[in-house]
């Protein structure tokens, strides 16, 4: 178990956003469904995109991977087009992408697999899936509902009607997928669609590498069979859910430049940068950087339906902004990492914070700092970042249990943190 000790301090300097994890998921994946060799650059190796890396592999794919600095890579992807498993097993170890990604993608070819993984993924509703299963006739089984889930068969184009407030990656992975099949498909959705922007996403990278999707108003997509993805090179731009942590501690107590973000990104979690600016937070953005100051930031509504993955920092900023702020549209933060609503609201309520759970919410009333304290991250690498950052502005020493689960998505986040001035004591048990 790891922990990690801050004494409150300042943040200063500029920090290199880490590369997009949604992006660096979906760019390896395209490449590795295309015939031929192509170059994916900025990839940062967590234990996410590992474990892609690893699926990938298992479906015959060859990805040589280059360091380019410390832990960035450059990988180079040969493809293949016949997705018949090496092995029988794909361990998805903590990753809800990689899980509802290479489902489908493994039955694009008659295959008998065996999806395993850890943590919570292991309970996280896998029902959208289940219900095509059950329509085509495709064989399943699980234990109670929970992993491991071993599907035997292949897909079939047609129509799929998906619940579009459940999750996205549902969507995604039959995106990926369905252009493989012989016949066209549709993809109907039922419900509000939350999470926009990591179809837009999707749908990008699918035209880089030649695939066609046809978004009707995000209600329906349409998708010819018979596609084939085409190989390309391609680099990952900075992560918006990453660079919220840096831009949100920037607000509370410092000044920092986040480097290699892109201002016209179709990423979702953009939004960061609209809500800190509905709270009069102070922006300098170029076409290359992003300048965060320390700003006395007022309250506001976030729906959280688009950016559920920045809710945890936004909330200690807004425990230490003026006013009351409140967080809507929040309910499938209860299916991440952890239930990050409950998560959220004890521990930095246990730093001093005034925040209230809500069924599908938060009632955050801010404060002009917090005391300090011990917590724990729930083994959430963005309940982990969040509590660092509240420690800013913090009286007293904050300790961190669990602090190492930040390697799930941002491997080096300690040292960034160190690089801008954190005083933090890290320190193993067990």
């Amino acid at each position: 178990m790891n922990y990690v000790k801050i004494t409150p301090s300042k943040l200063k300097g500029k920090v290199t956003i880490p590369p997009s994890k949604s992006l660096s998921h979906r760019a390896i994946i395209a490449a590795g469904l295309s015939k031929g060799k192509s170059v994916v650059e900025n990839v940062m190796f967590s234990e996410d995109i590992l474990t892609t890396c690893n699926a990938m592999e298992a479906l015959g794919v060859t990805i040589e991977k280059k360091e380019e600095e410390n832990n960035i890579y450059t990988l180079i992807i040969d493809g293949s087009t016949e997705l018949k498993l090496l092995k029988k097993e794909i361990d998805c170890s903590e990753s809800g992408s990689s899980l509802r990604f290479f489902i489908p993608i493994c039955l694009a070819e008659e295959n008998d697999v065996v999806f395993t993984g850890r943590g919570k993924l292991v309970s996280r509703p896998l029902n959208q899936y289940y219900e095509i299963f059950d329509k085509q006739g495709i064989k399943y089984s699980n234990e109670n509902g929970k992993l491991p889930l071993k599907v035997q068969g292949k897909i079939q184009s047609g129509e799929f009607t998906i619940d579009g407030d459940v999750s996205s990656q549902f969507i995604t992975g039959l995106m990926f997928t369905l252009p493989l099949l012989q016949g066209d498909s549709k993809i109907i959705i039922n419900k509000k669609l939350e999470s926009k922007g990591y179809l837009d996403l999707t749908m990008d990278i699918l035209n880089r590498f030649s695939v066609e999707v046809i978004n009707k108003d995000y209600k329906e997509f349409l998708i010819k069979g018979n596609q084939q993805y085409k190989s390309m090179d391609y680099r990952v731009e900075g992560d918006f859910s990453q660079a919220a942590f840096w831009l949100v501690a920037g607000m509370i107590g410092g000044e920092i430049d986040c480097l290699d973000l892109n201002p016209d990104s179709k990423q979702g979690d953009k939004e960061v940068l609209d809500i800190i600016k509905r709270m009069n937070g102070a922006l300098n953005i170029t076409s290359d950087k992003i300048y965060a100051e320390t700003t006395n930031t007022s309250s506001t509504v976030i729906d959280a339906s688009q950016c559920p993955d920045i809710i945890p920092v936004l909330a200690v900023l807004a425990a230490l902004s003026e006013g009351t702020t409140e967080v809507i549209n929040a309910g499938r933060l209860r299916i991440k990492e952890s239930d990050r609503l409950t998560a959220i609201t004890t521990e930095l309520n246990k730093l001093g914070a005034d925040l209230e759970e809500k069924e599908d919410g938060l009632i955050i009333r801010g404060k002009k700092e917090l005391t300090g304290g011990e917590v724990d991250s729930w083994n959430d690498h963005r309940i982990a970042m969040a509590l660092a950052v509240a420690s800013i502005r913090c009286k007293d020493e904050v300790t961190i249990k669990d602090s190492g689960c930040v390697k799930k998505s941002y491997p080096t986040f300690w040292e960034d943190f160190k690089k801008l001035g954190g005083n933090v004591h890290e320190w193993s048990v067990g």
